[in-house]
Order: structure tokens, then sequence, then C-alpha cells
């Protein structure tokens, strides 16, 4: 990451997983050999997420197809062979799982010299476990100290900027990058890295972005810390051009924003499980636009121009629109709701948990139980994602003068199916395209 940054490379990374190891191994020297600065992904399957590991077992007997890599039931002598035909210092894995509660996972990932993981407390427990967040807090406590505990410690990325893929305001998910970035710290990890999910409007989160690394500098002092951003994670567009456009759009705004590590999705991923050769012409689709957008900021003549911190230039659906950084307060905010979750408790676990306890901290349409589930956004007409109801939250709500209506089923569908019809709007108006589009034809220049 250092090497990259130090080139003003933007380092991109799949969310790439197989379950049998010739495949998983064709993958990553897939993604080695691609033509462009990326990093290796073993995405694991569903089983291993939830300690299933018998079941996985099983179904390497049987030849049963898994979603991802078995990781636990390969078991850390098969899984390190593995990375040691495949990763080296130029070229490392991170294991992405999403689980709530991973010690097992740990333990093997330890055993077998895995380079990076990710997750957190809340990021992986609140979407995708019915685990109580007391319990994710203390597996996650232990996770930290067993990785901290070794002589070269995984990387470890909080997935906090990521929460529910969509409709979760920036200063929550900037919050939450920021408060599991210092339960890290707090268990004695200092090589760490902070998230950031691409929403609905690309100067709201360039103001985001900028915002959360204001704040991972102001507190985590002493830590060797970075930022990824990951493309938009809710309902994908279905044309081809469109999904090209939205993975163009959060290229740019990585370039823009600074940040160093994208994770990119491919246009299969609105109807099924991408190939490794898509997966790989994604890579360096996205690794083209980023030269691109370097060289249009070593170019521009205004010193705003390609700033992370401030005002950028171009993005949107049309990438040629000029756009700068919203201010709307997303700093502020963000480091309101960290600085008062930390004041509930002596340490950041026991705050988050008594912050979810209390609804002080609590993600929209998140239906955990231990999340207060009576916080509501919207998005507004121009794109903006914005606070409807605060629940038991301390943030202040602008109504505009009118009290919104409550948001509807009707309402919710249309909000997530926002960026799908933003970016398929030409496409499905004028007819479908059915091939890739070319760099040179569909970037703005």
């Amino acid at each position: 990451m250092r090497e990259s940054r130090e080139q003003g490379r933007l380092v991109v990374q799949p969310r790439m997983g197989f379950g049998d190891l010739a495949t998983m191994r064709e993958g990553l020297l897939g993604v080695r050999a691609a033509d462009a600065a990326a990093v290796g992904t073993i995405t694991l399957d569903s089983y291993t997420r939830v300690n299933d590991h018998d079941s996985a077992r099983q179904a390497l007997r049987t030849g049963a197809e898994l979603n991802g890599f078995p990781l636990v039931a390969h078991g850390p002598v098969a899984t390190r062979r593995l990375l040691g035909e495949v990763s080296g210092d130029g070229f490392p894995v991170q294991v992405r799982h999403g689980s709530a509660l991973p010690y097992p996972l740990f333990e093997a990932m330890v055993a077998a010299g895995v380079d990076a993981t990710e997750g957190g407390p809340v990021s992986y427990c609140l979407p995708y476990s019915r685990a109580p967040i007391s319990e994710a807090v203390k597996a996650w406590a232990r996770c930290c100290e067993l990785i901290a505990a070794q002589s070269e410690p995984m990387h470890l990325e909080s997935f906090g900027g990521c929460m529910l893929g969509q409709l979760c305001p920036p200063s929550l998910l900037v919050a939450l990058s920021v408060l599991e970035a210092l339960f890290f710290r707090e268990h004695g990890l200092s090589d760490i890295s902070l998230s950031y999910a691409q929403q609905t409007h690309p100067g709201q989160d360039l103001e985001a972005i900028a915002a959360l690394r204001r704040l991972a500098g102001e507190r985590l002092a002493g830590a060797d810390w970075h930022v990824v951003l990951y493309t938009f994670m809710g309902v994908f567009p279905r044309t081809l051009v469109g999904s090209f456009r939205i993975l163009e759009e959060s290229v740019r705004l990585a370039v823009r924003s600074g940040s160093e590590r994208l994770i990119v999705k491919t246009p299969a991923e609105a109807h099924r499980i991408p190939t490794i050769a898509e997966n790989v012409d994604a890579l360096e689709f996205a690794d083209a636009i980023a030269r691109d957008e370097a060289g249009r900021a070593a170019r521009a003549s205004t010193p705003a121009a390609g700033s992370g911190a401030g005002a950028a230039h171009g993005s949107g659906a049309e990438s040629g629109d000029e756009v700068r950084a919203t201010d709307s307060g997303v700093y502020e905010e963000a480091r309101m709701l960290v600085d008062s979750t930390l004041e509930l408790a002596p340490t950041v676990g026991e705050a988050l948990i008594r912050a979810f306890s209390r609804g002080h901290l609590d993600v929209p349409y998140c239906l955990h139980q231990d999340n207060a589930n009576r916080s509501r956004a919207y998005v507004d007409p121009g794109g903006m994602l914005r606070w409807a109801e605060p629940g038991r939250m301390p943030l202040r709500v602008d109504r505009g003068g009118t009290a919104r209506r409550p948001v509807s089923a009707k309402g919710l569908l249309g909000m997530l199916g926002f960026n799908e019809r933003r970016f398929d709007r030409e496409q499905l108006t004028h007819g479908h395209f059915t091939s890739r589009p070319s760099i040179s034809a569909r970037s703005a220049s």
C-alpha cells in the first residue's frame, strides 16, 4: 500500500472466492497477472461465516458447490501452501468473511499466515448475524488480541463504512468506521484501514471521505492506516454500460478523495457470481480509469482539482460534469457521534454495546434485535442521502420547513433503486448495450 501510494497508484481489489483450491489458485494468479496495481482476495463461503465447518467439509467431500472458500475446512496447511504459491511482498492477499463470531477462523488464518482480513464487532454483526452485539464485541476483542500477539500481525480493515450497503447516511458510516478502528487500536492493533461505501451523491461522498480522513488523522495517532472505498454495494445497474459507469464514478471518487484502495464490482454481480475473467476485466478497467483521473489532476490548472479534502472536478453519472464536495456537516455530525459514544463507557467495546442498547447509535432499516431501528433515511430529489428520523440518536434533522411523511414500502423500493435508475436511464431509453464499453468511448475526457 505504501509503495503504491508513493507511486500515485490506486490499489484495486476484487471480491472473489471459490470453493476448491485449484480454482481459488487460478483466480488469485489471474488477479496477480492483471494490468493493475491489485491485491488478492479470498472470500469465504456461507458455512464458514457461521462456523458450520462440518457442512463445509461435507460439501468438499461430495463436490457440492460453495459460494466461497472454506478456509477452516481446507485447513491451515492447505491454505498456507496456496498462499505460498501465489502471494508475496508485491501481492498480498486479504481474507474477507462476514463472520460475527470469527475466533476459530482467526486461529486458522494466523496458522496459515494470512496477510490481511476485515470486519468488525458492529459491521459484521448487525447486518449478517443474530448474535448479540455483546457476544460479537467479546469475540472480536479476542481476535484482535490474537493477531496483535503475533510477530507479524495481520492487517485489519473495518467494514464499518459499509453498513447494509446503502441508505445509511454518511455521518453514521464515518462514525462507525472510526469507532471500529478505535476498537482495533484498543486491542493492540496499529496496521488498520477504514472503509466507506459509495452512495448516491458524488459530492456528498467526497465530503464524507474527507471527514473520515480528518477524523482518522485526529484519532489514530501512531497507527499505520489508509482508506478503502467500495464501489456501490446496493441495487446495481442492470445494463452493461450502466454498470461500468457506476464503477467509473467510484474510481474517480477514490482518486479525488485520496482513498488508497478500491473494492470493485463487476457488471455480472447484478445477475450472478462473476467469473475470474470478469473480475480481472473490472480491475483493469478500474486501473485505467484511475490512471486517466490521475493524469487529469496533474494537468489541471486549478489547485482545487484532485484534492481529496475539498473541491474536485468531474464525477456523477456524467463524468465530465463539474462536482464539488458538499458542505452538509458530515464531519461535525460524525465527530459528535464518535465523541458521545465514547463517553458512555470506559472502553470502546462497552461503549458500542451501550450505544446500541440505548438507540444512541441506530442503523436505519437494520432488523438486528440489538438495533433500535427507529432512525430513518431518505434520498432527496438531488440524490443527497439525508436523515428523515433520528430515533434516539443525538442528531438535528433539517426538515426544510415541512414534516416528511413516513417512508412507505413503495418509497423504500424507489430509494433502493436510485443508482440503478441513475446509471441505467440513458441505456434503457436508447436501447441496451451488449458489449463492454471501451475506456476511451465511455469514460469522460
